[in-house]
C-alpha cells in the first residue's frame, strides 16, 4: 500500500478569506506537502497589484508544491463565445500550472447551463488537448449539486466518451458521500483513471444534494467511511496528493492556522488508522 501520510495538499478554498500570501505561510507551517490552486487566486493576487511573475515568484517561494490548478469555471457546458472564452482561460491557467511544475488540471461542472453528457464530453475532450498540449492531465470532478455531472458513473461516462489518453476523474469524498457514492463505491475504477483526489467530511444526517455545498467538515468530524476510502486508495497505490478541500463560513470565522492545522492532523490520524497503525 502507498503511504499518503505526505502527500497532502491545502485546497485554498478551505481558507478563502485568508489572502494568499498567509495562505502559503499558514499551509507551509502546518504541515502541508503542497497546495491546490484556483483561477481566483490569481485574480485576487492581480487585482492586489501584483504582476504575474511576482505571483509565481511568490508561489514558488513557499517550498510547497502545487498539487492542481483550477480552472475558470464553466467550461465543461459552456458555448458559442463564452467557450472560446473559457478555452482561452484554461490555456492561460495550464501555462501558469506548468510554470509551478504542477501536472493536474482540475475541470469541476460548473454553473452555465447543464445540456448533456455529450457535450460535456467534447468540452472536456477539447480541455484534455489543451492541457496535453502544456504536458499536462486534466481531472473531471462530479459535483453532488450539480443537475447533470453528479455521480461517479457520469463522470467515468464523460470520461469515457472524451477518450483522451490524459483525462480522469477527481474523487471528492465531500461529493462521493452526499450521492452514495462514499466508501469503496470507487473500487472497480483503475488507478490510471484516478488523478486527483480531495477530502472533507459530511454532516450527518439525510444525504443532501441540492443548495450550496458549503458545510463541509474537518476529516473525522463526520460520516465519511474514512477507513474504507483510504484504505482502498491505498491498495490502489494512489501516487498523487489529496487535498482538503473544505469551504464552510464556520471555517472562515476561525483562526486560518488553527482551521489549517485541524485538517492536516486530522487526515494523517485517519490514514494512520487506516494503514493500521493506529
Amino acid at each position: 500500500m502507498t503511504d499518503l501520510t505526505d502527500r497532502i495538499g491545502l485546497h485554498t478554498w478551505t481558507l478563502d478569506t485568508t489572502p494568499l500570501p498567509d495562505v502559503l505561510r499558514i499551509a507551509r507551517d502546518a504541515g502541508y506537502n503542497a497546495l491546490e490552486l484556483r483561477h481566483v487566486d490569481f485574480v485576487r493576487c492581480s487585482e492586489a497589484g501584483m504582476s504575474e511573475d511576482k505571483i509565481l515568484a511568490m508561489i514558488r517561494a513557499s517550498g510547497l508544491a502545487v498539487s492542481c490548478v483550477g480552472l475558470e469555471t464553466g467550461m465543461l457546458f459552456a458555448q458559442g463565445d463564452e467557450q472560446r472564452r473559457l478555452f482561452d482561460s484554461m490555456d492561460v491557467m495550464c501555462q501558469r500550472a506548468a510554470a509551478l511544475d504542477c501536472e493536474v488540471m482540475m475541470v469541476a461542472p460548473g454553473s452555465n447551463p447543464a445540456t448533456t453528457v455529450q457535450d460535456a464530453a467534447r468540452n472536456f475532450a477539447t480541455g484534455c488537448e489543451i492541457a496535453r498540449y502544456h504536458g499536462l492531465l486534466c481531472a473531471l470532478e462530479f459535483g453532488s449539486r450539480h443537475p447533470v455531472v453528479n455521480r461517479l458513473a457520469v463522470a467515468r461516462e464523460i470520461i469515457a466518451l472524451a477518450n483522451q489518453p490524459n483525462g480522469g476523474l477527481l474523487i471528492d469524498t465531500y461529493h462521493a458521500q452526499c450521492v452514495g457514492d462514499g466508501g469503496r463505491a470507487f473500487e472497480d475504477v483503475p488507478i490510471e483513471d484516478i488523478i486527483a483526489f480531495q477530502f472533507s467530511d459530511v454532516p450527518a444526517g439525510p444525504l443532501v444534494t441540492t443548495g450550496t455545498a458549503l458545510d463541509r467538515l474537518p476529516p473525522g468530524k463526520g460520516v465519511v467511511q474514512w477507513r474504507d476510502v483510504l484504505q482502498l486508495l491505498m491498495e490502489k497505490g494512489y501516487g498523487r496528493y489529496i487535498n482538503y478541500e473544505a469551504p464552510n463560513p464556520a471555517l472562515w470565522a476561525r483562526p486560518p492556522e488553527e482551521v489549517a492545522r485541524e485538517g492536516v492532523s486530522g487526515i494523517r490520524a485517519l490514514i494512520a488508522e487506516a494503514a493500521g497503525n493506529d
